[in-house]
């Protein structure tokens, strides 16, 4: 057992005196991932990022520890650190669990508010504000820190590696390659470790036992070869703009948002159920006023449980994007050849990417309205996750981990989001024990402006990771 007084004094410490400067210096690298910037080999800000988080690890003293930066021809590179099983830990040393982060990042975004920018790190109280530094820039630092911990305890943990990627933004696609060049090393690790996810509220820790997939692409409707005057075309020419509505129709029901295409949906199993349930108890209006609502605006539904599965357990669409239309100053009266969207369909943890992908074109493309041109491109469906059966031992390390340094039980609930390591890993290894957790909790508003870390939930973090680990040691 970890000894709570100090662990809390080392992680105020170990945050205050090293990691959060660091974290500083992380903020200012602007690197975007892959997808976001085609040419950061050129531009040098992921290798800038690398070297820093390299560095700060290998000063971190930790008997045994290896750091080493893997660089696969053609891809982002990657951070692998082992570090042995604590001396003498006899038949435990051969067990092993992963720890896994990324250092790439979302682009900038606009709406940042006065004083704040993604690439200034700005902390007001208990808030860090910059790109990255929730999301996932702390992981590599809290990880070594939690190790670090159970060293100057002289608590026991087993061999324990650390993997940082730098694609996971873009989907992690050079992440396959690097699993099955390190596959040696890694071995088969007992116990999972994710730091790249949420918490529903800061007063606990949360563990993710599922994640929603996603399917990406753009649709684009062209009625016309060029713009035509709209006094002249209108009323004559449909509008893009209307044939892509009656076109997301299709998939959509514009009232309710409820997503119509079967394949997009499957049952929600009992125990996830009640996990939403027990989540709805312990957050009440949480879930509503997390979020920075526009004046008069509401929920999608007056249920708190039924806003928890649909973000949780069901398809939902978003617009995240839009080209064809000339911003509001130089907008003329002009009726427009085209209109293009991108897509965000959210799919539930177990449904099939693939399936789902194929539906969701073919529902979009077929009997386009007024014979319109109508294309569904680069659709790119991923998988989402949901959790082996917990392990008694992990559920009460977990629980017992939150009690001693959040003074609350532990929750767990599915998140909305996904985090494409995960699928990759649960097939891989299908008999490993998961803890998915993180500091993203209400407004801290990863991928979008004002971007920001709750302090105090990282160092808390810190700590009951390293609760766990100490807890996998000694598991029977």
């Amino acid at each position: 057992m970890l000894d709570t007084a100090h662990a809390h004094e080392f992680a105020e410490r170990v945050w205050e005196g090293e990691i959060l400067p660091a974290l500083a210096d992380y903020i200012r690298i602007p690197n975007k991932s892959q997808a976001f910037d085609p040419q950061w080999r050129e531009h040098g800000h992921m290798d800038r990022a690398v070297t820093l988080v390299e560095g700060w690890c290998r000063k971190q003293p930790i008997e045994g520890l290896c750091v080493e930066v893997h660089r696969l021809p053609g891809r982002a590179p990657l951070i692998l650190m082992e570090i042995p099983a604590t001396p003498g830990a006899g038949g435990r040393g051969s067990d092993s669990v992963l720890l896994y982060g990324h250092l790439d990042k979302q682009p900038e975004m606009t709406g940042w508010r006065q004083g704040l920018s993604p690439w200034e790190p700005v902390r007001e109280g208990d808030k860090l504000y910059g790109r990255g530094g929730a999301d996932d820039g702390y992981s590599a630092f809290a990880s070594l820190a939690a190790i670090r911990l159970l060293r100057e305890q002289r608590v026991g943990h087993a061999r324990a590696l650390v993997l940082i990627e730098t694609g996971e933004e873009s989907g992690s696609p050079d992440l396959p390659a690097y699993i099955e060049a390190l596959a040696a090393r890694i071995g088969r690790p007992s116990l999972v470790v994710c730091l790249d996810s949420g918490c529903a509220n800061y007063d606990q820790m949360w563990s993710t036992t599922s994640l929603r997939g996603g399917v990406t692409g753009t649709l684009r409707v062209d009625v016309l070869t060029e713009g035509v005057h709209s006094g002249v075309a209108s009323g004559v020419v449909p509008s893009s703009f209307r044939v892509l509505r009656r076109v997301l129709s299709k998939v959509e029901d514009e009232a309710t948002g409820k997503v119509l295409l079967g394949a997009l949906h499957v049952e929600i199993p009992a125990p996830r159920r009640a996990q939403v349930e027990a989540a709805a108890r312990a957050l009440g209006s949480e879930v509503v006023d997390s979020f920075p609502w526009s004046v008069g605006m509401g929920p999608a539904d007056p249920s708190v449980v039924e806003l928890l599965l649909n973000r949780t357990w069901r398809p939902a669409l978003s617009v995240t994007g839009v080209d064809g239309m000339p911003p509001l100053g130089s907008a003329g009266n002009v009726l427009r050849p085209y209109t293009a969207v991108k897509l965000s369909m959210r799919i539930p943890p177990t449904a099939d990417p693939g399936a789902a992908t194929r539906a969701l074109k073919e529902a979009l493309e077929k009997d386009p309205p007024y014979g319109a041109r109508v294309e569904f491109s680069g659709a790119q469906g991923s998988a989402g996750w949901d959790a082996p059966p917990l392990s008694p031992w992990l559920g009460a390390a977990t629980d017992d981990a939150s009690r001693a340094f959040f003074g609350k039980p532990a929750m767990s609930l599915g998140e909305g989001g996904s985090i494409p390591f995960m699928g990759m890993l649960g097939a891989r290894f299908p008999d490993a024990q998961f803890l998915i957790t993180g500091v993203l909790g209400p407004q801290s508003n990863a991928h979008g402006p004002n971007e920001f870390l709750h302090i105090p939930t990282g160092k808390r973090l810190t700590c009951c990771v390293a609760s766990v680990l100490a807890a996998h040691f000694t598991r029977t």
